[in-house]
């Protein structure tokens, strides 16, 4: 019981984390059925924690409506891990999800009901969305497409634009990372064992 209380308490005086996400589509892109692809990454804190690349399952008749469909998956995802993390009592930002699109249209869709003629393909995730916004459980904002994180899941980019992103991402190559592996154990190491000296040493 001990274990546990100390566990809930580190977690309660731990900062609060806001959850943010990028989505983004490439209309069109597949040239044999011209369908598109939808990606999304989802952000607690400054840590990737969930991304996902994806063909859609039909074809968009619209820039805006292929890049509302990715909006609307990244939006159901950030619920989900919004749900997990109040079942694991981890403190969030009291300000609602953040969510990044980079398309004007779909980003003025989710708020204004003005445009709704040009989502009847795709009227559930309309109102799925909409809804999360009216209700404050959702913010859906405008990223220019140079910040765009979510472009580099999306199609292939310039070698330039792709290592760009890949530096914004906080990516590693696999070489990098077992350099950061071994430097840790070391750290870990010399951590046991000047902990060790030190018990030997008050023991003297």
């Amino acid at each position: 019981m001990r274990k546990v209380y100390h566990l809930f308490t580190n977690i309660e005086s731990l900062p609060t984390l806001p959850l943010r996400a990028f989505s983004d589509a490439d209309w069109a892109g597949n040239p044999d059925d011209r369908t598109s692809t939808s990606a999304y990454l989802v952000y607690l804190g400054n840590c990737l924690v969930s991304w996902k690349s994806f063909k859609q399952k039909s074809v968009a008749r619209s820039s805006t409506e292929a890049e509302y469909r990715a909006l609307a998956s990244a939006a159901a995802e950030l619920a989900w891990i919004q749900s997990l993390l109040h079942e694991m009592l981890l403190p969030l930002s009291e300000s609602p999800p953040t969510l990044y699109c980079d398309n004007v249209g779909a980003t003025y869709l989710s708020a204004n009901p003005v445009f709704h003629s040009r989502m009847k393909d795709s009227a559930i995730d309309f109102h799925f969305v909409r809804e999360r916004v009216q209700n404050g459980l959702l913010r859906v904002l405008h990223v220019s497409s140079a910040d765009q994180l979510a472009d580099a899941l999306t199609k292939p980019l310039p070698k330039t634009r792709f290592l760009a992103l890949r530096h914004k991402l906080c990516v590693s190559s696999g070489q990098n990372m077992n350099h950061k592996r071994k430097y840790l154990l070391n750290q870990s190491q010399e951590y046991q064992w000047k902990y060790q000296l030190s018990k030997e040493e008050s023991f003297q």
